[in-house]
């Protein structure tokens, strides 16, 4: 008995289906923020960081709190070198949305004043751990390189607030000990308690101050302040040097730190704004 013949569009029909079910399982592409999948389980993803984008670096500092910063704009009497010194030069980044940052470079009669603003907004890619979660151990990472040192007695782990008017501290409070790496954070036995590298409250989710003077053997003594702060998963990080022309003057730790913090805070704000 002759057999019967295979109807090819049985074929084409189970190999469609097939395929229909394969590429349902597949994982197709996603943005750049998404987690992975959750193949295999019904657990929901941890939660997105609060924010998707980043404010423009450069143009996050207000022209006033620059004058403040940076003495030498003022003193800039060529109105397009002047709007230059106050534009900032924007860092290398490859996506802004992820990280964005923006560096100034100011001479003045009297010293070169430094500023570096730096946002970086940190994203998980595991399921299992949220942005914010990612972005706190990178915070907590930066933090033990500061190498802080532990809060002393006299200050019982307290943080003060920048106050309205810059205070000059005692001249005692603008040196330091020298370091292996040629700069040294400000010392205990010579900075009051309340300028040492500490952490600080009231900023952002978590935050803390640096504050490292050159060694005296330098030819001027450089100090760098720096604030870094996280207000859920950004980070933001100022760094702000100031370099007197004299070589037997050194910059003054309260007024540095203050002026610092004060930008720190208006950053924050903008944030939450």
């Amino acid at each position: 008995m002759q057999r019967k013949a295979y109807v090819p569009g049985v074929a084409v029909l189970l190999a469609a289906l097939l395929a229909g079910c394969t590429s349902g399982s597949a994982n197709g592409g996603t943005a750049d923020d998404s987690k992975g999948s959750n193949t295999g389980t019904t657990a929901s993803a941890a939660e997105p960081g609060k924010y998707r984008t980043l404010p423009e670096a450069c143009g996050s500092v207000p022209h006033d709190t620059l004058d403040s910063l940076l003495p030498g704009i003022k003193q800039i009497t060529d109105e397009q070198q002047r709007e230059k010194a106050y534009a900032g030069d924007a860092t290398l980044t490859y996506d802004t949305d992820r990280r964005d940052g923006c560096q100034w470079k100011v001479e003045s009669t009297t010293a070169t004043d430094h500023l570096l603003v730096d946002f970086e907004r940190v994203v998980s890619y595991d399921n299992a751990v949220s942005d914010d979660a990612k972005a706190t151990g990178v915070f907590a990472g930066k933090e033990t390189a500061a190498h802080l040192p532990e809060p002393s007695a006299s200050s019982s782990g307290t943080d003060t607030s920048p106050s309205d008017t810059a205070t000059p501290s005692s001249p005692a409070s603008s040196s330091g000990s020298a370091s292996d790496s040629g700069s040294d954070s400000a010392s205990a036995s010579e900075t009051p308690a309340d300028l040492q590298p500490r952490t600080l409250d009231g900023l952002g989710d978590e935050a803390f101050l640096n504050d490292k003077l050159s060694s005296a053997s330098s030819a001027a003594r450089q100090r760098t302040v720096t604030v870094v702060f996280r207000t859920s998963n950004v980070i933001v990080t100022i760094e702000y040097a100031e370099q007197p022309t004299a070589s037997t003057d050194a910059p003054d730790s309260k007024e540095m730190q203050d002026r610092a913090r004060k930008l720190a805070q208006k950053l924050a704000d903008a944030l939450n704004g």
